[in-house]
């Protein structure tokens, strides 16, 4: 491939390159480049956001070169604090572990582990003396460190900064020292940290690295306002991300709930190859149920589909569609909930649902239940009947505080469109 083809190839999806002139000087040498991502375990599950960059680092491994995955197990413990209007919580030692052993299985769904070079940046950071510290915060300045936007937010509003934050760009940019990378791609709310890199290579005497940075793709609840679509990153501390690792059934469903507009922007980020097929789509989409004389539902469900059938595989794909269609198109029942035996007599009904992982916590259940959003064998559990107009297939009034269930009697429990619990009373 000559230099512009392999050009092309890189700078596709680019939001921005610093600079193409270093890069095509690299690519000139005829050597492996080593092109660096970080990636903090501060969740078990790497989900689609991740996935527009790694990507790009594959389409780098289609080239010949080699990626080197830097699992943050030590800036993990500072807290990244991009995009970030207060301090992050720091994690134990212990939680970073756990997760971090997951992030290494789910990154070669998508990378080439014969080009693949996983480091943990404990290995060198855990080394530092409290001089070799503050030699590498003599490389930066504060006024350099204010010029970060969400520092400078916070700074303005008279909101605490931490001055173990300022360390942790510190601490990324000496990952790139010490891998001595050639290259580095993030998200652009990594561009400061990425700039920084470079400048702290410099200062170490290396050659800095090229920076690629992607765009963020948006979470599940993202939606349009005033005609633009509006919606935070994903990010699974916010509750809007579609890890790689879920249930093919919850990763298919939670595709299915994302909006016309957004369906668009994930056939775009999650599709490079397909660049051609999805700006044809995004032309004739005209937002009011039909694209091309195709529902836009069938493009949802084809997009899920290909989803699923990436991380997972065509069988679960098809399993996926198929419950879909059942449980929220044509709203059955599933054939295939397990059966919980509970204690007889009355229960406590958001207790059960968050003992069973219906929901994730109690006020959540409490919240869904206010939202009408609970059935049981159909009828909606309502917190206060009085005032409430109900369909006549719900004309029995279930109240929150309690499940009552015979021995032997079974019922099944409804949250949203897509998770159940068949419960049977004990005899």
């Amino acid at each position: 491939m000559d230099m512009e083809k392999t050009l092309g190839v890189i700078k596709k999806g680019l939001v921005q390159l610093v600079s193409e002139e270093e890069l095509s000087e690299k690519l000139r040498e005829e050597r492996p480049l080593r092109i660096k991502l970080g990636a903090d375990p501060s969740a078990p599950d790497i989900h689609l956001g991740h996935t527009v960059v790694l990507n790009k680092l594959r389409r780098f491994q289609d080239l010949g070169h080699e990626v080197v995955f830097i699992i943050g197990d030590f800036t993990a413990r500072i807290g990244d604090p991009s995009g970030r209007s207060k301090t992050r919580k720091q994690l134990s030692k212990a939680e970073v572990e756990k997760n971090a052993e997951t992030y290494k299985e789910q990154v070669f769904k998508i990378l080439d582990p014969n080009k693949t070079e996983i480091r943990f940046n404990s290995e060198w950071l855990d080394e530092l003396t409290f001089a070799d510290v503050v030699r590498l915060a003599s490389k930066s300045t504060v006024a350099q460190m204010l010029q970060r936007d969400d520092y400078a937010k916070r700074y303005a509003a008279g909101v605490p900064i931490s001055l173990h934050e300022f360390l942790y760009p510190l601490a990324q940019g000496y990952d790139s020292v010490f891998i001595k990378a050639d290259v580095e791609v993030g998200g652009t709310d990594q561009t400061f940290n990425l700039l920084l890199a470079r400048e702290i290579q410099r200062a170490y005497g290396q050659e800095p690295q090229v920076i690629l940075t992607m765009p963020l793709l948006e979470g599940t609840d993202a939606r349009v306002v005033d005609g633009e679509l509006v919606g935070r990153k994903m990010s699974k501390s916010l509750g809007n991300a579609i890890g790689i690792n879920e249930d093919p059934r919850e990763m298919f469903g939670k595709i299915m709930s994302i909006s016309d507009e957004l369906m668009v922007r994930y056939y775009k980020l999650l599709f490079e190859r397909r660049h051609a097929v999805i700006e044809d789509i995004k032309e004739k989409v005209s937002f009011d149920g039909e694209l091309g004389g195709k529902p836009l539902m069938e493009y949802k469900k084809d997009l899920a589909c290909e989803i699923v059938e990436r991380f997972h595989s065509k069988d679960k794909a098809l399993d996926a569609l198929e419950h879909f269609t059942k449980v929220v198109s044509k709203k059955m029942v599933p054939d295939d909930i397990p059966i919980t035996i509970v204690p007889s007599g009355s229960l406590p009904l958001v207790d059960l649902m968050h003992r069973h992982g219906l929901v994730k916590s109690k006020s959540e259940g409490g919240r869904l239940i206010r939202q009408f959003a609970v059935k049981i064998d159909g009828y909606t559990v309502l917190e206060d009947p009085s005032g409430v107009e109900l369909k006549p297939r719900e004309t029995k009034v279930i109240t929150v505080d309690e499940l009552i269930i015979q021995p032997g009697e079974t019922k099944v429990i409804k949250v949203g469109k897509r998770r159940f619990l068949k419960v049977r009373g004990k005899a």
